[in-house]
């Protein structure tokens, strides 16, 4: 019995190989035209292909995973089975022996696909057998060996940030990708609800063992002899330490941080620097950290409460909004200026909300209000040269994070050793408000979007 080949056609992408991923069939099953017969997968996308004979599956060709050249034959195929619209097999059906070409089959197009996404041409007279959905990559350059890590991943390839030339989809780019989803998948951020504060009553009573205050040490003047100098405590000085001591013996503090790749957002700082929207605004790798920390307080919310003490009973306030904190080195001292409700402010209103907050706090001209109700704090500790820290939390919130210094440092890359821009997010936490999981959660959503700023972009 003679055999028809059928060869890998140009799928019109003007490429000239792809890899046969999937076989839909197997030696003896019988076809119609138009019927998939494999999925091949190019560097632009994972296509079905259907078949353009009608007969019985002979021999499969080609391994799947293996990657062939156009025109390279990959099936074959013997006699079409007889059906109710062929009638009784006459003699120049029983003597011919061959698969029988869909008539869109001209001659000549041994290599051009025919019957893919066409209604027309011969129609199956079996149904079907069921095959798994197809996730479209249409237009996402990758090589073969690139889309086959994406699917061993669970990585689609249509959201992916390309950083190969000309936009093609690199290793890095997926195992990249691939990593930030272990972190997004199956998780859906909450909308900020309609009420913006709720009490709930407190898991366990105050650890017995915590002061609640502090009694002031003064230590005596030093001699008049010029070896020495005593300043007063006065002031934001006076209202800082206090604070902190507070804070320090009242909330029981755990600090908890991650070294992480800042690249993409060093990159994306330089994009929006050169952005003509935003050239009256100065942008930092700050902004970008305060997206990030208002997003990553919406999905674990307890870092953004506060512990409340009554004569009833202790409690948990919960806020569903966010007062972001920005701590300010000034000439008067440390001052923590808030960006009230921050979580409705999009990326360009955020950076002109911390430019306001900088500019007044170094001028001297923060108010009281702008200082009160804060709800989380960031800390910027990298403009100092410090790679990371243990911030003490500020009093009436339950959270507070350092960013440290952005500096390129060797990385390893999918096996490699490259310089990339690296930072460490450090993060402490008022433990009696949140728990381990709790903390670790929220710090590594604030790394995620540091390593991928374009999870949050508007």
């Amino acid at each position: 019995m003679s055999m028809q080949n059928f060869t890998l056609p140009d799928v019109g992408e003007g490429l000239t190989e792809a890899e046969i991923v999937t076989w839909r069939v197997a030696p003896g099953d019988t076809v119609a035209v138009n019927d998939v017969i494999c999925e091949i997968e190019t560097a632009k996308s994972l296509v079905e292909l259907p078949s353009p004979y009608a007969g019985v599956v002979g021999e499969l060709l080609v391994a799947e995973g293996t990657t062939v050249e156009v025109g390279t034959p990959i099936i074959t195929f013997t006699a079409p089975a007889a059906s109710p619209s062929s009638g009784a097999a006459g003699p120049g059906a029983a003597g011919s022996g061959a698969a029988s070409p869909a008539p869109a089959a001209e001659e000549g197009g041994g290599s051009v696909l025919v019957g893919y996404g066409t209604g027309g041409g011969a129609t199956s007279r079996r149904k079907r057998p069921a095959v798994r959905p197809v996730r479209s990559s249409v237009g996402v350059i990758a090589k073969p060996p690139i889309r086959k890590l994406a699917r061993d991943l669970g990585v689609d390839l249509t959201e992916v940030a390309p950083t190969g030339a000309d936009g093609e989809v690199t290793r890095d780019d997926v195992v990249k990708h691939a990593d930030q989803a272990s972190v997004f998948r199956n998780i859906q951020t909450p909308e900020w609800g309609a009420v913006r504060e709720e009490k709930v009553p407190a898991p366990h009573p105050t650890a017995p063992g915590l002061a609640r205050g502090v009694s002031a040490v003064r230590s005596d003047q030093a001699a008049g002899d010029g070896r020495t100098e005593s300043i007063p405590v006065k002031g934001v000085r006076k209202a800082t330490s206090s604070a902190m001591v507070q804070s320090a013996y009242s909330a029981p503090h755990v600090t908890i941080w991650k070294e992480i790749d800042a690249t993409r957002t060093m990159e994306l700082v330089r994009r929006l620097k050169a952005a003509p929207e935003y050239a009256d605004i100065r942008v930092s790798p700050l902004l970008i950290m305060a997206r990030a920390v208002i997003w990553a307080a919406r999905r674990t919310p307890m870092v953004n409460a506060a512990w409340v003490e009554s004569e009833d009973g202790d409690e948990i306030l919960v806020r569903h909004y966010v007062n972001l904190g920005i701590a300010a080195a000034t000439p008067r001292g440390l001052l923590v200026p808030n960006i009230k409700d921050a979580q409705d402010l999009g990326m360009r209103d955020l950076a002109r909300a911390l430019n306001r907050l900088t500019l007044t706090a170094r001028e001297g001209k923060t108010s009281p209000a702008d200082q009160q109700g804060g709800t989380i704090t960031i800390t910027n500790i990298g403009v100092f040269g410090m790679d990371a820290g243990t911030p003490i939390i500020n009093p009436g919130e339950s959270g507070i994070v350092a960013m440290g210094t952005i500096s390129q440092k060797p990385w390893v890359v999918d096996g490699e050793v490259r310089p990339r821009w690296v930072t460490t997010v450090a993060g402490s936490f008022d433990h009696r408000v949140i728990d381990g999981d709790g903390m670790s959660r929220f710090v590594a959503d604030v790394a995620s979007v540091l390593e991928e700023p374009a999870l949050l972009v508007d």
